[in-house]
């Protein structure tokens, strides 16, 4: 009997479904689940993002200012803000696209019955009122009243904490966001679209989020030092330069925004997204769907990997390859029994399928009662009556389950277990199917030996792993001997343990873990237990599969990777979703993260050396009262060859080096003193130019000389940076001390950016400078790495 919603009656048939002129009559009056499926943000959202930032404003300002004040080519940096801008977008948009378009491939289709026929619709597509089908890894899209059950159990952990399945009748609600674990049944419709609990519960959250990222929050804190830093000196120099020394109004103006504008990291951030946005775009070009962005670089940080061997190591599909009667059994009265027991299964896994090939059903046999499989229990049963009038009650399942330790069947499953055979056990109960101990007492007819299909590209990705120092621990609900002899086969160091004699205290199991490789018999607590373990002693872990028996341990990992052909539940659960099945994409997404967090480190110290000499020389320049020895289209060009045309190649570079954490002191202790020691020389420069200039033009001289010590020390910084050398990173420094000799020596370049070095002394002072300083920086990061390890 179900209950009814006061806002809209029940149909008058719950067994057939909504008719046609019913769900359109629902349409019509906006009772859909309209929930939006967000996998990305939207167009606005991401021009927002990119274009209303704090120091966009800041250069906007400046910029603006600029081109009233100043010559167009100290303008020039604003319209290198501009494309900065536009890149971002662009790149972030294809990424919006990728992720959209996988995310349709990968979306729920919940089975409805309409017009008394089951059709599967889209998530967004249910109604008010409809009959949802539901069985094992389905998740419960929309909430409901439950209106037929067949041993239906649902875990409702993820709402409620609650880690033990519910028992479902008709009558009792269900609420989205649950799944199903065994059974299964139908559910009507009763809160849909934003009144669903679910949708409540995720109603501000979006899948496409840079948070909790450590390299986003890393860049955050530095972009909060670097505004501290800024005000003070930019107030110094505005003071310096407009009264002070009481130039030109014109000329005070642009030296002042020549000061500050370099003290702006303003392709950081840009860099940063574009790295992120390329990587969803490769990653999605192999069918794999990240559904939280930071999952790329939290993949790349992780040291330990937790496989379900079923579907991950193995193929979903099994063959039968042999069945052995045991105590004297009529072989072709098991035949029977097992074809009965596959037809009793509306929703069978992976094992019965293989038995439901293998075996016809009876005809004459009739499923009274069924019992489904559960992970827990590790066996189905079902109560027939028989053609002859008989009846009879079965158990199919683990032998070391339903067996007693003594029991010679064991020895058999043993030695077949150890050839990585899966052996299910068939036995007959001697207690009714409802009773909670029905396997007690149970008599062992028959072992069905069943060969798993291993997936040929597992091998490969196993040994990926253990050369990058990554641990694999293979965790499954089968036989430990079984798992063992399928992990050994794929060339892993399988030192096996029974999941059933680890110790239950988290620092015990977790010194178990590090003892041991492979693991068989684990329960789904004792999967969530076993990651959770993990991470208390320091452990990133990511966790893949694709069975309702893992949802839970998908949900604790740092890093959650589903099957694409898994239950709803993993793929809801999960950060990652491989779309074509394959465990071979896994190394695809470590190497993509461990190429934005590398590069994103090397490229973040070229922009922080910039802010760190800016603040100094602006600082150094109200010390001494001296005019900035800069305009801005020098640091614009500058800026340009050191940085920002080298980042954007170095940003999407491969890079296979292990990500490791630590962001932010890992840059800052390379900024910090190589911006100081750049700053400080060029300074120097600039101070021997104003004592050996004098007269009309001297300023411009003094500028040019400043400007070739910063460049050759940037270049340096560059050079250190792009370590270690391939031909395409010595071309691309090269090809950048090219391009600045190109602007000395073209002569309407030289007008251009007012680049002109006079005499012979002076710039030849400045080169010696400019090689003792670089000299001075290897030093200093050698021994900034010995006294301050990463």
């Amino acid at each position: 009997m179900t209950h009814t919603d006061a806002a809209a009656p029940a149909p008058a048939s719950t067994a057939t479904g909504l008719t046609t002129a019913e769900v359109a009559e629902r349409v019509a009056r906006g009772q859909v689940n309209d929930v939006p499926v967000r996998s990305s943000r939207g167009v606005g959202e991401i021009v927002r993002a990119n274009v209303f930032t704090r120091f966009n404003a800041i250069i906007g300002v400046l910029w603006l200012i600029m081109l009233v004040v100043a010559p167009i080519q100290d303008s020039l940096f604003g319209f290198v803000i501009l494309a900065n801008t536009g890149i971002g977008i662009i790149q972030e948009w294809r990424a919006k696209k990728t992720l959209d378009s996988l995310a349709v491939i990968g979306e729920a289709r919940p089975t409805v019955r309409r017009d008394g026929i089951a059709v599967e619709v889209s998530t967004s597509a249910l109604v008010l009122d409809d009959l949802i089908e539901i069985g094992p890894g389905d998740k419960i899209v929309v909430d409901g009243v439950c209106v037929e059950a067949d041993s239906l159990e649902i875990d409702e952990s993820l709402l409620t904490g609650e880690s033990d399945p519910v028992v479902k009748h008709p009558g009792d609600a269900v609420m989205s966001g649950s799944f199903v674990v065994a059974g299964g049944g139908a559910f009507r419709a009763t809160k849909v679209g934003r009144e669903a609990y679910a949708a409540q519960l995720a109603e501000e959250a979006s899948r496409f989020t840079l948070v909790h990222s450590e390299l986003r929050s890393g860049i955050s804190t530095i972009l909060k030092y670097v505004t501290w830093m800024m005000i003070p000196a930019a107030v110094g120099l505005v003071i310096t330069q407009l009264f002070v020394k009481q130039n030109d109004l014109g000329d005070s103006v642009a030296r002042t925004v020549g000061g500050i504008v370099p003290m702006v990291p303003e392709g950081l951030v840009l860099l940063t997204s574009v790295a992120f946005a390329i990587g969803v775009i490769r990653l999605g070009r192999k069918q794999c769907l990240v559904q939280e962005l930071p999952a790329i670089e939290g993949l790349a940080r992780v040291d330990t990997v937790c496989l379900d061997k079923t579907g991950t190591l193995t193929e979903g599909g099994m063959d039968v390859t042999e069945v052995r009667s045991l105590n004297g059994c009529d072989e072709t009265y098991v035949r029977q029994v097992l074809g009965a027991l596959g037809e009793s299964d509306p929703r069978p896994n992976a094992s019965l399928q293989a038995i439901i090939d293998a075996f016809p059903d009876a005809d004459d046999w009739r499923c009274t009662m069924s019992l489904p499989f559960s992970s827990a229990r590790k066996y189905s049963g079902a109560t027939f009556s028989e053609g002859d009038g008989e009846t009879s009650t079965w158990l199919l399942g683990a032998p070391d389950v339903l067996l007693t330790a003594d029991d010679p069947a064991l020895a058999e499953t043993e030695r077949l277990n150890e050839q990585g055979l899966r052996v299910l056990l068939l036995a007959r109960a001697a207690r009714d199917l409802d009773d909670p101990e029905v396997a007690r007492g149970a008599g062992a007819t028959a072992l069905v030996v069943l060969e798993q299909r291993l997936r040929p590209d597992a091998a490969d990705t196993l040994r990926y792993f253990a050369e990058q120092n990554v641990h694999a621990k293979v965790i499954s609900g089968d036989n430990a001997v079984s798992v063992g002899a399928v992990a050994a086969k794929l060339g892993l160091d399988a030192r096996t343990v029974d999941a059933r004699r680890l110790p239950a205290g988290r620092d015990d199991m977790g010194r178990a873990l590090d003892e041991a490789t492979v693991f068989g018999r684990v329960t789904p607590q004792q999967k969530r237990d076993m990651v959770g373990a993990l991470q208390s002693r320091g452990r990133t872990v990511a966790m893949t599969g694709d069975g309702v028996n893992d949802v839970l341990a998908l949900k604790d990992a740092d890093i959650g990777v589903a099957m694409g052909s898994g239950s709803e539940a993993t793929r809801a659960v999960a950060q990652i979703v491989l779309l074509n099945n394959s465990f071979a994409t896994l190394p695809s997404v470590v190497a993509e993260g461990r190429r934005v967090i590398g590069n994103i480190t090397r490229v973040a110290t070229l922009f922080l050396v910039k802010t760190v000499y800016s603040v100094l020389l602006a600082l150094l320049v109200v010390c001494w009262q001296v005019e900035y020895p800069f305009l801005p289209r020098h640091l614009t060009l500058l800026s340009t060859l050191t940085i920002g045309v080298p980042a954007f190649f170095l940003a999407l570079a491969p890079n296979r080096e292990r990500a490791r954490p630590h962001f932010v002191r890992r840059v800052m202790r390379y900024s910090i003193p190589g911006g100081v020691l750049a700053g400080a020389a060029t300074f120097v420069t600039y101070l021997l130019a104003r004592h050996h200039y004098t007269g009309a033009g001297a300023l411009d001289a003094e500028t040019s000389a400043a400007t070739l010590t910063l460049f050759l020390i940037s270049m340096w910084v560059l050079a250190i940076i792009a370590r270690p050398y391939t031909w395409w990173r010595v071309a691309l420094v090269a090809s950048m001390g090219a391009a600045f000799l190109v602007v000395l020596v073209v002569p309407w370049l030289q007008d251009f950016f007012a680049l002109k070095l006079v005499g012979v002394t002076m710039p030849w002072i400045a080169v010696g400078i400019a090689v003792a300083a670089a000299a001075a920086l290897e030093f200093l990061w050698k021994w900034v790495d010995r006294r301050f390890p990463a």
